[in-house]
């Protein structure tokens, strides 16, 4: 049996689609605009390619207006809102671990917890 750690992790590997996901969280949102908010860094073909891997796993959907020009929009589906309170957590606790980890030279960190507490060092 696959470890469900496993399959998150399968999901949303690929270095953009956290940040896809995220970004569709609140509304629907058209390719180019995906593109603009995760700037340069990366391709047309390669969102391309992340949005159907995301729409293959169930998580986004994309939806074709029958207008001229043609109008395509992302959104999350019901199961891919599920997914974006774990992305937040990862994301919180990413960001504490980065900053721990830049604090460790000085001696004292910061917790996850917001506290202030002396580094531990091995004896």
């Amino acid at each position: 049996m696959e470890n469900p750690i496993d399959v998150l992790v399968q999901l949303i590997k690929g270095k953009h689609k956290a940040d896809i996901l995220m970004y569709l969280n609140p509304a629907p949102r058209r390719f180019s605009d995906v593109r603009r908010h995760l700037g340069e860094a990366v391709s047309e073909r390669i969102l391309t390619k992340q949005l159907r891997e995301l729409e293959a796993a169930g998580l986004v959907q994309r939806q074709v207006f029958a207008e001229v020009p043609p109008r395509v929009e992302y959104s999350l589906t019901a199961y891919g809102y599920t997914l974006c309170p774990v992305l937040k957590q990862m994301w919180y606790w990413g960001h504490a671990y980065r900053k721990q980890k830049k604090q460790a030279l000085t001696g004292v960190y910061q917790s996850p917890t917001g506290q202030m507490e002396p580094k531990l060092t091995s004896v």
